[in-house]
């Protein structure tokens, strides 16, 4: 009694399970059909089994070959201000951040004893003028000799020299600027004693702002100078455009890369030395390339194929591929301008698969 009712309700269990199974699936093929018998073979059955998926349509544009570099922004100039000489700050006129022109001066030392000097010159150079200017009268006589107008001629010459050298030292006790540029935070105070080794404060020029990189040796022979090269910083996404003015006549060794600089206008100053960059050289233009989001790409062991509508079913198709951007592919053989691309649904597709395009882009 107890096997008979345990193989009876297995039975039930397994009848249970068939229509959770099959029940479904029988309303869905009659709702759908209201009702219509539909063979494997009518078109309804075979709307309902194409693939959904996004093209792309392939036609010729133009391709940048780029060569992406990182680097660095170096000023036009930049200097750390120093004395020439040793001495007493008397005045520091300038403000620190503040944008100056060349020959601005921006620090006095005391120069009282080299005043004094001076004074004491250009009287004693007016005592020397006059005796010159007698003994050049007396030596047109014949009054004197020559060898008596040397003597003053030469004590005249010499003061004027005295004077150039004392000169010379007042402008040092002025520091100016040396170009046009913006000035750092400030070392020193009004009242100290500074030396040829103490610095002022810097100055840096960055208007061009310079572009320093590195390429590898391969490309050595593709950039002259002229080139224009794109670059962007992590400030901002806007790309600047520079030009190379100088490339270095040697490759390094170490590293086998070649060493570069480009300059860029900068009169707002919005690229600050030191920044890191991102840059990209543009190496040949191809005004005729196809290409394929990077999605639609297969590898195999042989190659790369893509998936395309033929008579709106799948084909697949090998292809050869060329260069690489950011997200897609350069097709090189394989395919025709104007075919169009699987760009989703690569896992599903298969050849003869009939499909049912959703988008094309």
């Amino acid at each position: 009694m107890k096997k008979t009712t345990k193989i009876i309700l297995m039975a039930v269990i397994a009848l249970v399970i068939v229509l959770i199974f099959f029940y479904p699936r029988m309303e869905l093929y009659f709702s759908a059909n209201d009702g219509e018998d539909i063979g494997v073979g009518t078109p309804q059955a075979q709307q309902a089994s194409a693939l959904p998926v996004n093209v792309v349509e392939v036609q010729p544009e133009t391709l940048d070959n780029n060569l992406s570099v990182t680097g660095t922004l170096i000023p036009n100039e930049m200097v750390n201000l120093r004395p020439e000489v040793a001495g007493l700050v008397l005045e520091i006129p300038f403000k620190e951040g503040e944008f100056v022109k060349k020959g601005t001066p921006l620090l006095y030392l005391n120069d009282d004893e080299l005043k004094a000097q001076y004074q004491r010159l250009e009287y004693t150079k007016k005592l020397y003028e006059s005796q010159e200017n007698r003994q050049k009268e007396l030596l047109a006589r014949e009054a004197i000799s020559q060898e008596e107008y040397d003597i003053v001629l030469n004590q005249f010459n010499t003061n004027l020299a005295d004077l150039s050298l004392v000169e010379a030292q007042l402008n040092k006790m002025v520091v100016r600027a040396p170009f046009d540029g913006v000035l750092g935070l400030r070392q020193v105070s009004q009242g100290s004693v500074i030396g040829n080794t103490d610095v002022i404060a810097s100055i840096v020029n960055v208007d061009p702002i310079k572009i320093e990189f590195s390429i590898p040796e391969r490309y050595a022979n593709e950039i002259k100078p002229g080139a224009r090269v794109y670059f962007s910083t992590n400030v901002s996404i806007e790309e600047g455009v520079g030009k190379v003015y100088a490339i270095e006549p040697n490759i390094d060794a170490s590293t086998r890369t070649l060493r570069i600089r480009a300059e860029s206008p900068n009169k707002d100053r919005k690229f600050l030395p030191g920044m890191f960059v991102r840059v990209r050289i543009v190496l040949s233009t191809q005004e005729d390339a196809l290409l394929v989001p990077a999605e639609s790409l297969v590898p195999e062991l042989e190659g790369y194929k893509v998936f395309v509508v033929n008579d709106g079913k799948v084909e697949s198709r090998r292809v050869a591929i060329g260069q690489r951007t950011d997200r897609r592919v350069q097709i090189i053989d394989g395919l025709r301008p104007g075919e169009q691309v699987l760009t989703t649904g690569i896992l599903q597709a298969r050849d003869g698969m009939p499909l049912a395009i959703n988008q094309v882009n």
